[in-house]
Order: C-alpha cells, then structure tokens, then sequence
C-alpha cells in the first residue's frame, strides 16, 4: 500500500457502514423509551395509577427515607413515580407516531403536489402554508384544543394541523428539483400517468427527507404534547401522561422535587435522543454533509 493510498479519506459509503458517529447513547435511551411503552404493563412495578396515601411524598432510593419499593419516589398520593414514567411513555409514543403518520402523509402530499404542478396550485398552496405558519403554534393548539373536547384524539388533530406545512414545504422544494430530472420527463414522454410518476419516480427519492424530518419531529411533538397536558387541555386523567405529571406535581415541587423533576428528565433524554439521531440521519443521507 503506498503512503498515498494511506492518508486517503474513507468513502461515504464506508463510513456509513462502520457508523461513525452514530449517537448509541441516543439510541440506547430510545430503545428504553420505545420498550417501556410496548411493554409497560409487564415492567412497571406497581399500578401508575394504584393509590397509597401511606407512602406519598416517598424520595427516590438514594436519599435518606427512600427505598428500593419506590426507586424514583412516589407523588402527593403514594402513586410511583417510576411506573408513571413507563406508562407517560406510551401516551408519548402514541401521540408521536399517529401525528408524524398523518402530518407527514398530508404535508408530503401537498407538498408534491404544490411542487410538481406549480403555477396557481402551487401559489395557492404556498400562501396558505404562509398563512398558518405566521400563526404561533402555540396559539393555535390552544384554540383547537379549547373547541374539541380534551383527548388523546384532540391532541393528534392539533399535532397534525399545526405540523403540517413543516413537511410541505421542504417537499415542496425537493420535488422542484426531481421533476426537472431527467427520468421525470422520459416518464412523461412515455405516457405514465401523474400517479405513476408520483408512485414511482418522485416518491421513492423523498422517502429518506421524510425519514429524517420525521425523525426530527419526534422530540417536537413530545414537547407539544407535554405542554398541552401541562395546561389542561391534552391527555386527561385517568391515562397517564408526561405533561400531566408535570401539571400534578407543580403544586408541591419544594416539598417533592422529585415528583417534577423525574418527567421532566423522561421528557429532556428523549427529545434529545430523538434530535441527535435525527441529525445524524440528515448527516448520513445528505451526500454533499457525507462528503466533508
């Protein structure tokens, strides 16, 4: 091997196989997040919603009172933080798949369609995308929210409106570019029909812009959920959610720190562990950042 060939950079697609830089500890605390909601039922410890009013205010097993019974404590009313914990995840998770399915779904569609067929479609589109963006998200769940009634569902419908034009516009501009393509036009050429071309030519080439955004929404779409149980107007007791957590345990956080401060750290490692791995798949997916 010459003295040349050693100080050669690897390939993309080298480096790509061997994972450099691939975030594991991000992948680990998913994995748990993703277990913990499958299997909650089986690993959490106690009931999350079993009352015990003889253990309440329990500190985690590391400070003086705790015990191995209730390894992150317990709330005001003896409810274990811990199998609250696991069972907030499941909320999490569900909130977070049904909202990237379905606003990606709509906002890759409208997207592709703004894009592909331009002109007035695509202006008309592009200033209704203007129009909601220039609304804060916030505000607008907030008015979602407070006309339909407090769910697990609302929460879906409001994630979904609000997301959106997130994903319509940047398919937008990737199908800008594909369609100028050469294989675009041979499929036109050739008579395949506008579903054709979408299904075959467009479709396949956005899928890993729409892994990666997806990715990215994952933390986005915890948070928000958090925030509008945080205020009442999320997920409702009896189910057990992160931001409810947050929302019981606000009243007493000087005399139970632990009770806010554990879904809070839940919430914080996921949103992290989501972002980390979703810059790590643009990264790998983008040729010109695989390139540097």
């Amino acid at each position: 091997m010459t003295a040349s060939a050693e100080i050669l950079p690897r390939s993309p697609t080298a480096r790509f196989r061997l994972g450099r830089g691939f975030p594991y500890a991000s992948a680990i605390v998913l994995s748990a997040v993703i277990v913990a909601a499958v299997a909650g039922d089986l690993i959490a410890p106690w009931d999350p919603n079993g009352l015990d009013l003889g253990a309440a205010f329990a500190p985690p097993f590391w400070q003086e009172g705790g015990s191995f019974e209730h390894l992150l404590g317990t709330d005001n009313l003896g409810r274990d933080i811990l199998s609250r914990i696991i069972a907030g995840a499941q909320v999490s998770l569900v909130v977070a798949f049904y909202a990237i399915i379905f606003s990606g779904g709509l906002g890759g569609l409208i997207g592709m369609i703004s894009g592909y067929f331009g002109g007035v479609v695509d202006a008309v589109i592009m200033r209704l995308v203007d129009i909601q963006m220039s609304i804060p998200s916030l505000a607008l769940a907030l008015m979602l929210a407070a006309v339909l009634s407090p769910s697990l569902s609302t929460v879906v419908i409001v994630v979904v409106v609000t997301y959106w034009t997130w994903y319509a516009r940047i398919i937008r501009s990737e199908i800008l570019s594909l369609k100028e393509r050469d294989y675009v036009a041979l499929a036109k050429v050739a008579g395949c029909s506008t579903a054709v071309i979408f299904a075959r030519h467009l479709l396949p080439n956005i899928l890993n812009t729409l892994f990666v955004l997806a990715t990215l929404q994952i933390g986005q779409v915890i948070i928000f959920e958090a925030s509008l149980s945080f205020l009442g107007l999320g997920i409702q007791m009896p189910d057990v959610s992160w931001g409810l957590m947050l929302a019981d345990a606000r009243s007493y956080i000087t005399n139970a720190w632990w009770a806010i401060t554990m879904p809070g750290i839940a919430i914080m490692l996921t949103c992290l562990s989501a972002n980390l791995i979703g810059d790590w798949l643009r990264d790998t997916f983008d040729p010109k950042r695989r390139q540097m």
